[in-house]
């Protein structure tokens, strides 16, 4: 069964700096985790021109620095200076401490990335940070960027999930990455497409709990990403953003959730 989750109702907006912030787990019928297995959150973020966020610490979050669009400007007390565009990722591997900041200069551009957190499989791991060029982006094929450490992947984290990126032409057709035991989960970063009878539109998700395979079609040209995740492989819930003390339990969203499903029969107009 797929599951959809529409745009996210949890938008954290710092003057200049947005997150939009997308949880796994919430996407099922009912929740008991804000994440789903070692992939914690998907953070849909926007910089604007000259915006600094200032030196913070991370611990025990394994951070993904995706950016399509823009450039990300960052520091950190270890490696100094990087950025990372569309030619660069980046991967911090908080383990038990890592210090960075994030900017935009006020020439840049608009800067929207996703930040993907992911649980490490032990706490307070050995921190460090990876930076370095991704392979040229060839249209209709899926590009693995990230997996879990000692395999085929350019970058790791320390945990079983594997990250991909495509870029769709208007039309087309693909499978979703898929491998033994392992769940779907998917975020359209823009454009459309369909999948098993559902569309999805830009800041839509999707989580297949099986690892059958599953096909998209365009609708519209569409950049997105998409994740092989392991939900039974050993996580540690200690991170400072993946699993942060602010984040609401699952009971509270179960209770929204049929909220939010009573609220739309009541709406729905008599036959």
């Amino acid at each position: 069964m797929l599951l959809k989750g529409e745009r996210t109702f949890v938008v954290r907006d710092a003057g200049g700096f947005v997150a939009h912030v997308n949880m796994p787990g919430w996407l099922k019928p009912k929740p008991t985790d804000h994440g789903h297995g070692p992939l914690a959150m998907v953070v849909e973020t926007i910089l604007h021109p000259g915006r600094l966020v200032a030196m913070h610490e991370h611990r025990n979050d394994e951070i993904i620095s995706w950016v399509p669009d823009g450039v990300m400007r960052h520091e950190d007390r270890a490696v100094g200076r990087l950025v990372a565009d569309n030619e660069h990722l980046m991967v911090m591997n908080a383990g038990r401490s890592f210090w960075h900041s994030e900017e935009t200069l006020p020439s840049d551009p608009p800067l929207r990335m996703l930040q993907i957190l992911i649980r490490p499989s032990a706490i307070d791991l050995e921190p460090g940070v990876q930076y370095g060029p991704v392979p040229a982006m060839i249209p209709n094929t899926w590009r693995h960027l990230v997996g879990p450490e000692g395999g085929e992947a350019p970058f790791f984290v320390r945990n079983a999930v594997d990250f991909f990126d495509i870029q769709l032409s208007d039309g087309a057709r693909v499978e979703f990455p898929h491998m033994q035991g392992r769940d779907l989960y998917f975020y359209v970063f823009s454009g459309s497409i369909a999948a098993q009878g559902q569309t999805f539109v830009e800041g839509e998700q999707g989580l297949l709990l099986s690892d059958d395979t599953l096909t998209a079609e365009a609708r519209r040209p569409c950049l997105m990403v998409a994740f092989l995740v392991d939900p039974q492989s050993p996580v540690t819930r200690k991170g400072t953003v993946g699993d942060h003390r602010k984040i609401p339990p699952a009971f509270v969203i179960r209770v929204l959730k049929v909220w939010l499903r009573f609220k739309r029969l009541w709406r729905r107009p008599p036959p």
